[in-house]
């Protein structure tokens, strides 16, 4: 499938669900046939809540959603919503006497957690239980075990709803489930209905595939087939479980994601709408009849009914969503019901074998990941961090080459919150993939891209005063650190424009969650710029203490990035951003830090011979015959160059790399999509062994660092060169955590 667009087939049949959901409470065809309707609202409209619980569960229980975190922020989203609809139904509860009833204590408990306030609220408890289950039984017992122990529960639960009729005969079991309907009205709950969808949904993100409609046709069949006999049979206490209920959505659901194009954002956003504000939508309709005479067309025309009601739920939901566009928060994604989606260029240009096993074989070169490293990495910074303060992950340019999506979702997973990228795009592509926490855009977006700003919760750098009366005059609500200038004279507010800096806090639409600066020369321990790193930070300080003394409480600081962390450790602030060294790397070779940490690698740079050529003395190799061999020798060519970002500069015995634990130069010039290296004096070379550029074989190693000095750069410029069509790979996997 193509990464680089979004799950449309979801999106529209967000909208078709709410409308069959609405048809189940609306029986648009009674007044014509009872039995079609029987067949529309009692079978047909049975796939529209598993398919919100496969979505969610597509979106959240997968390989690299296991954080707490994003199961935490799922429930809380749900319950969040639950909580706010009760209050919205309360006035038609009371109406309808529920307060009056016999033993409300308990029946309100029962209600709140398994049948809803309202007959369509179930759904939310149901989700909130259901996710927490499917989570749980997937990450302790993997997906076919949790996928067999949901199934039984599911299996159990329809003995209690379509299948109920055949355990009438049993006393005990027809004793067990009456027992159990004291504590809940129907099995059509969360603990037996919806933790097998939310399962299947994670298996199919696992696995995608596509798969012919003809499959979903075929059990939608047998499924009406199935519901036709047991009605006939009566054995139906409700009609929501059926067992060709399973693979129809199984099959419907693979097959609605093999259709990708252009995002639908409002969608998700008017189905819930829809499903929340339809029962209102009937009183009204209800109301209007009466008040109007008009019964016989709006009440007893069932599908008159149920286009009125149609009509009115989204004309309401419309106007929902516009009042909460102008309030400044439409759209505001949960970061659980995303996937990789096409966010500018940022995700496309690594093509990404999302936690698979590295399979060498069918690679040119790739880059391969140490995620143990990565780990390692994290652990030793946090632990010299100062008490308080938490670390930034600065994962723009592709995570400095090490690959966007791989970096960030398992430092999310390791428990990093907070992350800085250069982009706007980088930073939706970060929420696409379910990121948790902070996002700091260090460069610059257009002001009228704050509406992005806001919908996925972004914090932009704010770049001067012209910039920030820009973005707070698009009128939505945007979280904000604003950048100090203390002399790299870059990007930021003059540190002496304190009058400047103080107003930005009064802007109604700019909410200031940080101020920080930049030094510029904290990774050099020459006395004068260690002289000039604290006049930096002692310029900074004084613009703190001038803004509390105007009664302005601070927000989050942060100053250092690793050099000024790793040379400055004394200095205490709420973030630290750390990029290059959260790599294992060095920007320079040799160099050292007041704070020496061992850090470790995460990143190798490989490729497979391909070719061998056996040459003649004078014999010359490639572009110009830069390499002319002065003795008979064999030549290993290797499927990588510039355009991989290895640089033409290495060319001609400038750089080395690794075959069989030795080391062997690079002869010639790079071309743009192949090198070539004298393999002489290696034994029993073949085609298809594995050559490292970057990175360890056997005794020997080679830096990026070094690499980077040789192509007369830096290694932050040299990484961030790779990754534009190398694929990346995990050589080992990060422990759940």
């Amino acid at each position: 499938m193509d990464s680089r667009k979004d799950y449309t087939g979801i999106d529209f049949f967000r909208l078709a669900a709410a409308f069959l959901i609405l048809a189940i409470h609306t029986s648009p065809l009674s007044s014509y046939t009872e039995t079609g309707d029987f067949i529309l609202t009692r079978i047909l409209a049975r796939v529209a809540v598993p398919f919100y619980f496969m979505t969610s569960g597509f979106f959240l229980i997968s390989r690299y959603a296991h954080q707490r975190e994003r199961l935490k922020l799922f429930l809380k989203k749900i319950a969040l919503l639950y909580g706010c609809a009760i209050v919205l139904y309360l006035p038609l509860n009371i109406y309808n006497e529920y307060f009056l009833m016999e033993y409300l204590l308990p029946n309100i408990i029962k209600d709140i957690f398994f049948d809803g306030t309202l007959y369509h609220l179930w759904y939310l408890p149901a989700a909130i239980i259901g996710a927490g289950i499917a989570w749980f039984l997937v990450r302790k017992a993997g997906f076919q075990r949790a996928f067999i122990l949901t199934l039984l529960l599911y299996m159990a639960g329809m003995l209690g709803d379509s299948y109920y009729g055949a355990i009438r005969q049993m006393e005990g079991l027809k004793s067990l489930y009456n027992a159990m309907f004291e504590v809940f009205d129907y099995t059509r709950n969360g603990l037996f209905f919806a933790p097998v969808f939310f399962v299947m949904g994670g298996m199919i993100a696992e696995k995608p595939m596509k798969v012919s409609f003809k499959y979903f046709g075929v059990f939608l069949l047998l499924m009406l087939g199935e519901g036709m006999l047991i009605h006939h049979l009566d054995w139906q206490r409700h009609d929501s479980m059926y067992i060709f209920l399973i693979p129809c959505m199984y099959f419907l659901f693979r097959w609605l994601i093999i259709f990708r194009g252009q995002r639908r954002e409002g969608w998700r956003a008017l189905s819930l709408l829809i499903y929340l504000l339809h029962p209102m939508m009937i009183v009204v309709v209800r109301m209007v009849a009466r008040i109007l005479d008009l019964q016989a067309l709006l009440i007893q025309n069932s599908l008159i009914h149920y286009l009125a009601v149609s009509i009115l739920s989204v004309a309401g939901s419309l106007l929902c969503l516009f009042v909460i566009q102008r309030m400044g928060i439409h759209g505001k994604k949960p970061v659980w019901e995303e996937k990789s989606s096409d966010y500018g260029q940022v995700y496309t240009q690594v093509k990404i074998q999302r936690g698979k096993p590295m399979r060498e074989e069918k690679s040119r070169a790739w880059i391969e990941l140490n995620l143990e490293h990565l780990s390692h990495n994290v652990k030793t910074l946090c632990q010299v961090l100062p008490e308080g303060c938490e670390l930034m992950a600065v994962v723009k340019a592709q995570a400095y080459g090490h690959g966007l999506y791989e970096i960030t979702v398992n430092l999310n997973r390791m428990g990093v919150k907070a992350f800085a990228v250069a982009t706007v795009d980088e930073g939706i592509a970060l929420r696409s993939w379910g990121t948790i926490g902070e996002i700091l855009i260090l460069g610059y977006t257009a002001p009228e891209r704050a509406r992005e700003l806001c919908q996925y919760q972004l914090t932009q750098t704010l770049i001067d005063k012209e910039y920030a009366v820009g973005l707070n005059g698009q009128g939505y609500r945007v979280q904000v650190h604003l950048k100090v200038d203390t002399g790299m004279h870059r990007l930021g507010f003059c540190v002496e424009n304190t009058e400047e800096i103080a107003n930005v806090f009064t802007m109604k639409h700019l909410k200031v969650s940080g101020i920080f600066t930049h030094l510029c020369t904290a990774d050099s321990l020459d006395s004068t710029s260690q002289r000039f790193t604290r006049e930096q930070i002692y310029c900074f300080h004084r613009l703190l203490t001038q803004l509390q003394e105007k009664g302005i409480a601070l927000p989050k600081v942060h100053v250092q990035s690793s050099y000024g962390f790793l040379n400055y450790p004394e200095l205490k602030y709420d973030y630290v951003r750390v990029g290059i060294s959260l790599y294992g790397v060095a920007s320079f070779p040799h160099e050292s830090t007041r704070q020496g940490l061992e850090l470790k690698p995460v990143l190798s740079l490989k490729a497979r011979i391909i070719l061998l050529r056996t040459i003649a003395k004078g014999e010359g190799v490639g572009y110009g015959r830069a390499f002319v061999a002065k003795r008979d020798s064999v030549i290993a060519i290797l499927p990588i160059g510039y355009a991989d970002g290895f640089p033409g500069s290495l060319s001609c015995g400038r750089s080395q790399v690794l075959i069989q634990g030795r080391r062997v130069p690079v002869v010639g010039k790079v071309c743009m999509d192949q090198l070539a290296v004298d393999v002489t004096e290696l034994p029993n070379v073949k085609v298809g062994m594995v050559a490292t550029l970057i990175g360890k074989d056997g005794e020997e190693e080679i830096l990026a660092s070094t690499v980077a000095e040789q192509a007369g750069s830096i290694t932050n410029e040299f990484l961030c060169r790779m990754g534009r069509r190398l694929k990346c790979y995990c050589s080992c996997k990060l422990p759940m955590v």
